[in-house]
């Protein structure tokens, strides 16, 4: 997309509509005009695909964001020093794990964790299942999160997809996960117009190359039909689920969480919260800590509590290099 060197002279005409691209400070957004170029006013940009927005347009197929409408939720990361908005008002996070090549349950634990503080529904896609040498031990990496209640959905991009698109034809959802797990594949496979790019597995790294540079919302079905991507139909949040497909992660930061609330987005631990012997344990060696208990007891995954431990040290690391937080 070739971005203007101005932004657009605003023309008057006021218009909604959605986020559904991000590249930098300027944003692809669908109105009920069709598909607009749109740049925010001033030197802020802090928007994410999925958000809705009020846009004065301009001419030449561009305009002004005006107003951001309050959202129902953000996801994003961040580390020490800086944050990345991901994607706003969603019912769901995709996370997209695949038989080969090998996933991190860690990183799982990172998405769920965010997701949760946000009050966003994780779901949990085990693609490249047809790969039946490599299902068993896929499985049992996922077994302390289907335990947990999340709900684990095996496909093949492949072979089509079908049950994962009949499951998300009504939410609002992303994928997310780390590069080469299939997720563009399967972005085509449920939005076949959205010719997301592929590229093949890099066997020497044991990990994907990326394809996806920047998050993109696809409409996945309004009106009982499946939506194409060229801006011919518009995104209307109260109609229709949609998909948006974001680059690979390798890292998921929450240096905006504290520990307490990081420990309230571990659903295992709620029942125990609050029931320490001292009211300010840390959960590290504390005599009559119930978290501890729980975990000795069989009641907390032992390696739940390690991505726990893990996560949380990384926030008291960044919360020491910049106390801001």
């Amino acid at each position: 997309m070739k971005k203007s060197p101005h932004p657009a002279r605003p023309t008057g005409a006021h218009l909604k509509g959605v986020i559904v691209a991000a590249f930098g400070r300027h944003y692809e957004v669908s109105t009920t005009a069709g598909r607009l170029q749109c740049y925010p006013r001033g030197k802020k940009s802090s928007f994410a695909c999925g958000d809705e927005v009020e846009i004065v347009r301009g001419g030449d197929g561009q305009g002004v964001i005006e107003k951001l409408t309050p959202r129902r939720n953000l996801l994003w990361r961040s580390d020490a020093f800086r944050e990345k908005l991901i994607a706003a008002n969603l019912s769901h996070i995709v996370i997209v794990v695949a038989t080969e090549p090998g996933f991190s349950d860690l990183l799982i634990s990172r998405c769920i964790a965010a997701a949760e503080s946000q009050d966003i529904t994780p779901l949990i896609v085990l693609n490249k299942a047809d790969l039946e040498d490599r299902l068993p031990g896929a499985r049992a990496q996922l077994e302390p999160f289907r335990r947990l209640g999340y709900e684990v959905i095996e496909v093949s991009a492949l072979h089509g997809a079908d049950g994962l698109r009949a499951r998300l034809n009504t939410l609002h959802a992303i994928f997310v996960g780390q590069s080469g797990m299939g997720k563009s594949t399967l972005t085509n496979a449920l939005v076949p117009e959205a010719n997301a790019a592929t590229r093949e597995i890099s066997d020497a790294l044991d990990s994907g190359k990326h394809t996806t540079t920047f998050a993109r919302l696809y409409p996945l079905v309004q009106d009982g039909k499946a939506c194409d991507t060229t801006g011919a139909r518009t995104v209307d949040p109260a109609r229709g689920g949609w998909l948006i497909d974001s680059p690979g992660l390798q890292v998921f930061g929450l240096a905006h969480l504290t520990a307490d609330s990081l420990a309230e987005a571990f659903i295992e631990f709620r029942p125990f919260l609050g029931k320490c012997r001292f009211r300010d344990c840390r959960h590290d060696s504390e005599p009559g800590c119930a978290l501890l208990g729980a975990v000795a007891s069989g009641q907390i995954h032992p390696r739940r509590w390690e991505h726990f431990r893990n996560i949380r040290s990384e926030i008291a690391a960044a919360k020491k290099l910049n106390p801001g937080w």
